[in-house]
């Protein structure tokens, strides 16, 4: 079974939205009021309803389907479908006005970054200057919210890396669709069924053991951002990651709360002083009704302790008229 098959028996009122291909993501906030993301486009579903009781029973077999749980002891799903489609659900009383399912399906479509060009999310002119970045190992930065399209950037660039590098790809949950012929993929593992979690921070640390040439770290979320930075600092350049925040600026805080995770006992000021010496590209992308796009390019020239503040160049600023390369 690719994925859907798995859960469509428990979930036949919006079987029509998960098999729409044009939907992205299906949001049950109860058993009245349900939204999906449509072209980009997020939009409630009036003529499509399911019972409270119907969407627990459904939420609980799926989870049992699933190998996972969830009850009143462990009201909070987070699970994946083996295609990679995410599903997620909390239950009563954590959730409030009734059971709560998401479904964020996985794009299996591959986006080239002449697709990317094309459909305007980034400037060819942009594309080349990123694309010198990836072959001069630089270290870059993806940041941007939640379905900006980081991982589509970051898969994107990740063509521009030379055919006979050793790719090495960790991940919470496998996204990124890389096209190399000498590639390893790692991915995490929270506790389940009596197995132990293998962390991200585990996983970093297991990849030197296996002469990777660069590493792809899907998503920085905690204090695995000191582990990277480890590596960063002994000489594993050419790294590509993404991280959730607002803005360019804010990925470098987001970044530096992350490592202050790990309870290194390095001093602040050090800590950022080591990020603006690893990082040397941030790429920062927005999100409008039916549109992903770059919106933010900057270098990081260095950090400044006297003022507390990184140093970034501007590379690439979206205009409201259009794009503009300074």
């Amino acid at each position: 079974m690719n994925g859907f098959e798995l859960i469509l028996p428990f979930l036949r009122p919006i079987e029509s939205l998960i098999l729409d291909s044009e939907i992205s993501e299906i949001m049950v906030n109860s058993s009245q009021h349900i939204f999906i993301e449509k072209q980009g486009h997020v939009q409630p579903v009036a003529d499509v309803t399911i019972s409270q009781k119907s969407l627990e029973v459904a939420v609980r077999n799926i989870a049992r389907r699933l190998g996972d749980d969830i009850s009143e002891e462990k009201p909070i799903l987070d699970s994946r479908l083996p295609d990679g489609s995410r599903v997620a659900a909390v239950l009563p009383p954590c959730s409030l006005n009734g059971v709560v399912l998401t479904i964020r399906k996985f794009n299996a479509k591959y986006f080239a970054i002449e697709d990317l060009i094309a459909g305007e999310t980034l400037t060819s002119e942009l594309a080349n200057r990123l694309r010198l970045a990836v072959l001069e190992h630089q270290n870059i930065l993806i940041s941007g919210g939640t379905g900006t399209g980081k991982t589509t950037i970051l898969t994107a660039l990740s063509s521009f890396i030379p055919q006979h590098e050793r790719v090495l790809v960790i991940e919470d949950t496998a996204e990124i669709q890389i096209r190399t012929p000498n590639l390893v993929r790692f991915e995490a593992r929270r506790e389940q069924n009596g197995f132990p979690a293998v962390t991200i921070r585990e996983l970093l640390k297991a990849s030197l053991r296996h002469r990777p040439d660069r590493i792809l770290l899907g998503e920085i979320r905690g204090a695995e951002a000191f582990d990277l930075l480890q590596l960063l600092n002994t000489g594993h350049s050419g790294t590509l990651s993404t991280v959730h925040a607002n803005s360019a600026a804010q990925a470098l805080s987001r970044f530096t709360s992350c490592v202050l995770q790990s309870g290194v006992e390095l001093p602040y000021r050090a800590i950022k002083n080591n990020i603006a010496d690893s990082l040397n590209i941030l790429v920062h992308l927005e999100r409008r009704p039916g549109r992903r796009f770059v919106s933010e390019v900057a270098e990081i020239v260095g950090y400044r302790p006297e003022l507390d503040r990184y140093n970034l160049r501007s590379v690439f600023n979206w205009k409201e008229d259009g794009p503009c390369l300074p």
